[in-house]
């Protein structure tokens, strides 16, 4: 078989994408890098292999993980994340399913209030939502929960009801006459074919909420035990600007594994989910 020449067009393609994978892939191993290295290497030579003197093994991990508040982080962020991606999906999916069957202007009307919201900065309406999570008390998981279904739903809602205008009306209609009411056809006939963009909108929600550090900061800040991990990585950060670098780098490797393994396994569904929600609709 004769190898086929590659045209310039396919050329720049390939360094196009392999630029591309540097600048997504590089800032990750760039920490990585940086996780086993003490901090004053990490000041003088951040890019630099850990190699020598430079090399400190598990230490930095050892340091961050004996940090106090460290491991209940984990356990909140976790509990922050299913909890808030859970919530999303749930009632993103009822509202989306809902205002798409229901033609009515008010359903319209909040369709396109969902859409609006979505290119609105969180800046805007930053310092509202701090000083009414305070008013209602809303520093705690649940409390943060709510205010994440708040900011998520409007993609979510989007994404969903792109999905429902492409179920034919015939399978629902169908069901009504085997006996099924409303809330019966929604949850035995549309929920399991929404499982497409459910995934896609769990797996976009996961990773946002798990990586968030400015809305827990600012509700749940740094006082509480509801902490998670990016605000406790923040700590690391003296009081006089001293940073324990290396410390940080582990953690943030700690950080970042789970998701990746997350969107790793699962990526293809993200895929799958947008071409069915965003395309149909």
């Amino acid at each position: 078989m004769t190898k086929q020449k590659l045209g310039p067009v396919q050329v720049l393609v390939y360094i196009i994408l392999a630029f591309l994978t540097i600048v997504f892939v590089g800032p990750i191993l760039f920490i990585l890098m940086n996780s086993f290295k003490s901090k004053f290497a990490i000041s003088d030579h951040a890019f630099s292999l850990p190699v020598g003197d430079m090399w400190v093994g598990f230490e930095n991990y050892a340091v961050g993980l004996l940090r106090e508040g460290f491991f209940w982080a984990i356990i909140w962020s976790f509990v922050i994340t299913i909890l808030s991606v859970i919530t999303i999906v749930f009632f993103s999916a009822m509202t989306a399913y809902y205002i798409t069957r229901v033609k009515t202007w008010w359903t319209s009307a909040i369709y396109f209030m969902f859409v609006f919201s979505m290119v609105i900065p969180f800046q805007m309406v930053m310092f509202p939502t701090v000083k009414i999570a305070d008013m209602l008390h809303l520093n705690n998981p649940i409390g943060i929960t709510v205010l994440y279904l708040g900011f998520g739903s409007a993609l979510s809602v989007f994404m969903f009801s792109g999905f429902v205008k492409s179920i034919p009306l015939e399978i629902e209609e169908a069901a009504m006459i085997d006996g099924c009411g409303p809330m019966q056809t929604y949850f035995r006939v549309v929920l399991p074919m929404l499982k497409p963009t459910a995934i896609t909108v769990a797996i976009l929600n996961a990773m946002w909420v798990w990586n968030d550090y400015l809305l827990p900061y600012l509700v749940i800040g740094l006082s509480t035990e509801y902490k998670t991990i990016p605000v406790v990585v923040q700590s690391f950060v003296g009081s006089n600007g001293n940073r324990d670098l290396g410390a940080m780098m582990a953690m943030l490797v700690l950080a970042i594994i789970p998701i990746v393994v997350f969107y790793v396994s699962a990526q293809k569904y993200i895929i799958e989910g947008v071409a069915a929600g965003a395309v149909k609709g």
